[in-house]
């Protein structure tokens, strides 16, 4: 048939080109996030030789230990608001204060937090260090005068604005941002705190390890037992989390070129937001565009700084359960990529930005703004190739393992570095769904993801408003006595 021709034809000609770049590409970004994982081994074999010097009761009782303001901002968390309010405010930390910040919840989530704490409206002057858009129309304190929690009641502005509007309330020097519906282990603020105390003038922000409290026991807003989820999709995400977090930012953080900073578990120097005037309120991916402007603000100044990741599990968050949930979660997070890639296009390949311009940000463009457009199209058209006679059974097989098999030997290797560093998980049966979810990954949810990806690309490309949905969470599982 003519039309047949013209597709054999027309394949042909595109594979003549893209067949060996497809291969050399796919065997690039797997290789690089080994070379991650050797990094990434590294800081594990430091962790474990530091615990038995940890020195977390020195750091509770030290007078060297930098104060730090928890800003939870909150928008229709009535159910589980008051269990982490009462968490935060249990943290180990000799000094630390907690704010949340209410940004025009339709429920009643701020009365659940006036009973809960007997709040009383005070009269305070917000300062204006960083710029808002909604400033607070009231603020909150309990009547005991000892606790230390703020609750601002505002309009609703967004998160970044909410969180810029703690910025300005906070009186200690490092602002941790939190969502006001993660769990934090006890000790996360000393854990984060550590970087600001060896090296107090450098260390401008640090990130943690943020983990899926899916299927875990949770009690009074504290992990008891860490589970795997038992679903399919939840189980992947916990691989993904895992890959993300554990290697290839440790990997980053290791040689000093961290871009990004999860929004769900961050902590600053509240004078280097103050600096930068806080989070973007405009910007989809609002914490990867702030610690991408802190890099070029920095640099710019030619000021000795660093941003630094720590590699022990301190925050858990739920990852979406449904479909429609997760496309939201990945076309946001690729549309924020692209967004925010575009506004610093001037640091690409600029030295002016030492390894960030030469190395990370390059990085970001090749393997992981453009990769799903790459995979998606290597994927159909080497498929088509298959089927129409073009490529052979060899270089099919080949393709496969470079691009799949590959994939599951780096996330193996991942999975057995955390294993052997934390041990999470104790049971033998959660060890098995992780392997079954190492594979389930690359059979038809990356392609999934991929192009859910290039579909948040493509809505920013033709200029279409973000619609940011609802976010459903089906809660923890809270177990009982």
């Amino acid at each position: 048939m003519e039309w047949l021709e013209l597709l054999r034809g027309a394949v042909a000609g595109i594979l003549a080109f893209i067949a060996v770049p497809v291969l050399i590409y796919f065997l690039l970004i797997n290789t690089s996030y080994l070379v991650m994982i050797v990094l990434a081994a590294v800081d594990f074999v430091a962790y474990r030789r530091r615990i038995p010097f940890a020195g977390r009761e020195e750091l509770m009782h030290s007078r060297t230990m930098p104060g730090i303001s928890v800003v939870a901002p909150m928008h229709n968390e009535e159910v589980g608001i008051r269990v982490a309010v009462e968490s935060f405010l249990s943290l180990q930390h000799p000094r630390h204060e907690v704010i949340v910040v209410d940004d025009g919840s339709t429920d009643n989530g701020f009365e659940v937090l006036r009973r809960a704490f007997d709040l009383v409206p005070v009269s305070r002057q917000m300062p204006e260090d960083v710029p808002v858009r909604e400033a607070p129309a009231s603020i909150h304190v309990p009547r005991d005068g000892r606790t230390r929690l703020t609750v601002v009641h505002k309009r609703n502005s967004g998160r970044s604005d909410s969180i810029n509007v703690g910025i300005n309330l906070a009186r200690e020097d490092l602002v941790l941002f939190v969502d006001s519906d993660s769990i934090l282990d006890p000790g996360a603020l000393l854990t984060v705190s550590r970087p600001f105390i060896e090296d107090p003038i450098s260390t401008v922000a640090a990130g943690g390890v943020i983990r899926a409290v899916n299927g875990c026991r949770v009690k009074g807003g504290r992990v008891l037992e860490v589970r795997m989820p038992g679903t399919p999709l939840a189980d992947i995400q916990v691989m993904e989390y895992l890959r993300a977090f554990h290697l290839g930012r440790a990997g980053w953080s290791r040689i000093n070129a961290l871009l990004l900073i999860s929004g769900a578990f961050g902590v600053f120097r509240r004078d280097a937001l103050v600096a930068v005037g806080g989070l973007d309120a405009s910007s989809i991916g609002e914490d990867f565009e702030l610690v991408m402007r802190l890099h070029r603000t920095l640099r710019r100044q030619r000021r000795p700084y660093r941003v630094t990741f720590l590699t022990e599990p301190i925050c858990w968050t739920e990852v979406p359960s449904t479909l429609p949930v997760l496309r939201r979660q990945r076309a946001r997070w690729h549309r924020g990529l692209w967004e925010t890639l575009w506004a610093y296009r001037d640091m690409l390949f600029n030295p002016r930005y030492g390894r960030l311009g030469l190395v990370a940000v390059p990085y970001y463009w090749l393997f992981e703004l453009i990769a799903p457009l790459l995979e998606l199209a290597g994927l159909v058209l080497i498929a088509l190739g298959f089927a129409l006679g073009l490529v052979s059974w060899q270089y099919f097989l080949l393709f496969m393992l470079v691009a799949y098999a590959y994939a599951i030997i780096v996330t193996l290797a991942a999975v057995t570095i955390e294993e052997l560093s934390y041990h999470k998980y104790p049971r033998w049966r959660d060890l098995g769904i992780t392997l079954g979810a190492v594979v389930l990954e690359n059979l038809g949810y990356r392609q999934l993801t991929a192009w859910w990806r290039m579909e948040g690309w493509v809505a920013s490309l033709l200029g279409r408003r973000q619609q940011w949905g609802t976010m459903t969470r089906s809660g923890f599982t809270e177990v009982d006595g």
